[in-house]
């Protein structure tokens, strides 16, 4: 199945690019698109934890289950002042 990943800020400047299409097997979960890309990006895997995450626009959980279609992404931190 294919999920479609956006990357934002930094994530993006780390990856090279704004989205990307992954293919992924059916059960796969949120956390287990973010080791992949940790595996595959050491700016990602410099983090301690997992990023906040959305799917579909909407907050979720690592354990989220990822569904055909569904839109993913991870929300780099950021700094104010």
């Amino acid at each position: 199945m294919r999920v479609q990943i956006l990357h934002f800020a930094s994530f993006r400047d780390a990856v090279g690019r704004g989205e990307e299409t992954r293919e992924v097997a059916p059960g796969t979960r949120v956390s287990d698109v973010w080791q992949a890309l940790t595996a595959e990006i050491p700016h990602l895997a410099r983090l301690r934890r997992m990023p906040p995450a959305a799917v579909n626009r909407e907050y979720a959980a690592a354990s989220t289950v990822l569904r055909d279609g569904d839109e993913l992404a991870f929300l780099p931190p950021v700094a104010g002042g």
